[in-house]
């Protein structure tokens, strides 16, 4: 079984981001177990605290990351970027320098917004960020979910076509863990 990782940027009780991943979660099983990590006690990144001196909520999320085949991201887009919480969260992932949890790591975005645009803007700075760390950025048409807030119910997406569209990428990112799991196997 492929083991997925979703981290949402949202807090939020009522999270559309969170949603999205909750509706992906009921969509993969049994193909894939997708496993929601809150990143709401993850403090803001200060190197003093990095390395040895790392909060257990930091080690909790680099070891749900390297531990995991795959990780799927959301992102609400907050003043066209995306939001700070999963930047935050990405920060303290990708250090200490040189020893990113996320390095060679398959990822998929997604972003959400009310707006009909549906994040592209967050979706750009969230590719630009794995790029740096170095993740292995899915690459694909951008799965951004315009109108978020009309296509959740109870907690989870449950929009047919925006659902069939995350699905799609998230196929995408499974296929790019299979060929992963290959060039491993065949070195």
């Amino acid at each position: 079984m492929v083991h997925l990782l979703g981290l949402s940027g949202s807090l939020r009780r009522a999270s559309n981001s969170t949603a999205v991943l909750r509706g992906l979660q009921d969509a993969l099983a049994p193909r894939a177990a997708l496993n929601i990590f809150s990143l709401h006690d993850i403090a803001l990144y200060n190197e003093d605290d990095d390395g040895e001196h790392a909060p257990e909520s930091v080690r909790a999320l680099r070891s749900a990351i390297e531990t995991s085949d795959g990780v799927i991201m959301t992102s609400p887009e907050y003043n066209h970027g995306m939001s700070g919480v999963l930047k935050n969260a990405l920060d303290w992932a990708s250090r200490p320098y040189g020893r990113s949890a996320l390095r060679d790591k398959p990822v998929l975005t997604i972003t959400t917004s009310p707006a009909f645009t549906g994040g592209v803007r967050a979706q750009q700075q969230m590719n630009e960020t794995l790029a740096s760390i170095p993740a292995r950025h899915v690459l694909r048409p951008q799965i951004v979910i315009g109108g978020v807030h009309e296509k959740v119910r109870d907690g989870r997406l449950v929009d047919d076509g925006a659902l069939r569209f995350a699905l799609g990428g998230v196929d995408d990112l499974l296929n790019e863990i299979g060929a992963s799991r290959f060039r491993r196997a065949a070195a």
